[in-house]
């Protein structure tokens, strides 16, 4: 039984999604501090060139997007219900809406000037160049945009007042009954982001229910926790054997065979591909077997959904 290991950084906020979601399952797991920007060494021998944030590892087994990681954490273990039985495909599509119309939102309301003053006034003015280059670059390609500042300031009222209204009459504290989902966890990072400086936390704070709602989710807390080395989990990797492949049949609607070589990418934005064998493609997840000189022979996990596959 492998550690379930979290390559991740503090102020990442899908990194955030995923550790909520760890504490929620009350699992114990490793954390690998990794950098905010490219290059990320470590990081791309496991997973071939991903370099979104976070990625989850279990032994020679890779889990890119929160999604995906989302459902790998419901297999690992059943109870508490990140997907509660009968809400599956509503948690699931709204926590969808919350990470690609919410998050993209928060991102132009945190990026505007006032709060990346605040967010980076004790930040070296080389690194702050660093990154502003690096997050260009995430967004270069992909059919992601950038959300204008005027149109998120308009539309941020909208959202919230649908979520307050959600909250208010939904059929407990949580969106979707008496207990978080992966709802919860997606639409949290995108407020918990907002909340990290006085500029933008008013635009949570001004909607009571909201902002106690967040409160609630954010006290799950992220579980047990100790450090591991970005060179011992890539050792693990290199030690360990990639799991059996999903028990479900191979399915691919474009044509591509189980064995061919392929690449799988974002289509949104961080569309970096992954070049490797598909050795697998259901219904909610894709799979790459690629061999790296450092991390050994390791399988690469992806949603379908979100993600695109191109011959090589």
């Amino acid at each position: 039984m492998h550690e379930v290991i979290l390559h991740h950084y503090p102020t990442s906020p899908f990194a955030e999604k995923a550790r909520l979601m760890l504490g929620f399952k009350q699992l114990s797991w490793r954390s690998v501090q990794i950098p905010p920007v490219m290059p990320k060494p470590d990081l791309t021998a496991l997973t071939g060139g991903y370099r979104r944030t976070p990625v989850l590892q279990i032994g020679a087994d890779i889990y890119c997007d929160t999604a995906l990681i989302a459902r790998r954490l419901e297999a690992e273990k059943a109870t508490p219900a990140l997907f509660p039985e009968g809400q599956e495909f509503v948690a699931a599509t709204l926590a969808q809406w919350a990470d690609s119309v919410l998050f993209l939102h928060a991102v132009s309301l945190v990026f505007q000037p006032e709060s990346m003053a605040m967010r980076f006034a004790q930040v070296p003015k080389a690194f702050i160049e660093v990154f502003s280059k690096d997050r260009a670059a995430l967004f270069s390609s992909g059919s992601a945009t950038r959300v204008p500042l005027e149109q998120a300031k308009n539309h941020w009222p909208v959202l919230m007042a649908r979520l307050q209204q959600q909250l208010a009459r939904g059929n407990g504290e949580f969106l979707l009954g008496s207990a978080p989902c992966v709802a919860d966890f997606s639409v949290a990072h995108c407020l918990w982001f907002l909340k990290g400086t006085p500029v933008t936390a008013p635009l949570i704070d001004a909607y009571p229910d909201v902002a106690a709602w967040l409160g609630k989710v954010l006290a799950v807390g992220h579980g047990s926790l100790s450090e591991l080395s970005a060179e011992h989990a890539v050792a693990i990797a290199r030690e360990a054997t990639p799991a059996e492949l999903p028990d479900e049949p191979f399915s691919e609607p474009n044509g591509f065979q189980a064995g061919q070589a392929v690449t799988i990418s974002a289509v949104d934005y961080g569309t970096d591909p992954v070049e490797g064998e598909l050795v697998f493609a259901g219904v909610e997840e894709l799979i790459l077997r690629r061999e790296d000189e450092r991390a050994g022979v390791v399988h690469v996990h992806f949603p379908r959904m979100g993600y695109r596959i191109d011959a090589r």
